[in-house]
């Protein structure tokens, strides 16, 4: 039985690091999407929330493929320590940037939806 768990702790000792390496690859290049984002789209709205989904849960896989390859429990629980911050304080950073833009009278880019001319189904149109 011995043998068995060994050979599970050497399996997992081969695993933890491409699997951490992958998800910190993963994570940057899902910070990299969401930089884009925030550069194309067209209005605060839609780049706040292209910031806060795609850096938050980029971050979030960097901070965990960390913790896959921690050498030790310190910085382990300093990772995780990150990582609930990191949580705690991106969805409420976000809301409290849009509530004050929505706020102080920032309306939205709704583009060409609701104006004459757009071929949107209206009811009885059909």
């Amino acid at each position: 039985m011995a043998d068995v768990f060994q050979l599970a702790g050497t399996a997992w000792e081969t695993l933890r690091f491409p699997l951490g390496g992958a998800a910190c690859l993963f994570g940057g290049i899902l910070c990299l999407i969401g930089t884009i984002g925030v550069i194309r789209f067209p209005d605060f709205y839609t780049r706040l929330h292209a910031a806060s989904i795609t850096d938050t849960s980029g971050a979030f896989l960097v901070l965990a493929g960390m913790a896959l390859m921690a050498p030790n429990w310190l910085v382990l629980v300093k990772l995780f320590c990150m990582l609930g911050f990191l949580v705690l304080t991106s969805a409420t950073g976000s809301h409290a940037l849009a509530n004050a833009a929505h706020t102080a009278g920032l309306q939205p880019k709704i583009g060409p939806i609701g104006q004459r001319g757009h071929d949107d189904h209206e009811e009885g149109g059909h």
